[in-house]
């Protein structure tokens, strides 16, 4: 009774401080230590971390908004050390599963010509959007722009850069659909 009493007050104090960011938090399953929660500001103000209801995030999580906005659905799981970039705007369904080691981009760098530094442009926003009852496995990378249909499973170390039907089953680099999930048909 006393651990569950102390994990309840750890998992109160988490949520508490990721809050003082400016993240809008509904109450978690879990929140591990390590999380780095920062809306931060963009050309149209201050950005936007949401994370629904019952969701756990795990240790290590980078949350950075940049000004865009991050929304995590309701059940979310984000695996340890999972990297986000709101710039452009992410969000990830209800019931996802977020593997370890996972990168979801919402930019990408405009390419100048020679002579004009890559550092100095500004960044293209590409909204970045993860269906409901996705699984991305062990260090899957999602570009910028990209949507991830409903009830899609992404292979461990895939590069998802164009958008997958919902029930894909994806892998490689870069991601294509090798089949589907029992109950989707195929696209035409």
């Amino acid at each position: 009774m006393i651990i569950t009493a102390i994990k309840s007050l750890l998992l109160a104090v988490r949520r508490q401080q990721l809050q003082l960011t400016g993240a809008v938090i509904a109450p978690p399953k879990a929140l591990a230590a390590g999380i780095s929660c920062r809306p931060g500001f963009g050309p149209k103000g201050r950005g936007r971390i949401e994370i629904a209801a019952a969701a756990c995030i795990d240790a290590n999580v980078i949350l950075h908004g940049y000004g865009g906005s991050i929304l995590i659905g309701r059940d979310a799981f984000l695996g340890p050390h999972t990297v986000i970039y709101g710039h452009g705007g992410v969000e990830i369904g209800d019931a996802c599963l977020i593997a370890m080691h996972c990168r979801i981009v919402s930019s990408n760098h405009a390419i100048p010509p020679m002579g004009t530094d890559i550092r100095d442009c500004p960044d293209e926003l590409r909204p970045t959007r993860i269906g409901r009852d996705v699984w991305l496995g062990a260090g899957v990378t999602v570009l910028g722009g990209v949507i991830i249909g409903d009830g899609c499973i992404v292979g461990a170390g895939a590069v998802v850069a164009k958008d997958l039907p919902p029930g894909s089953i994806a892998l490689g680099v870069p991601a294509r659909v090798v089949g589907h999930r029992p109950g989707t048909s195929a696209p035409a």
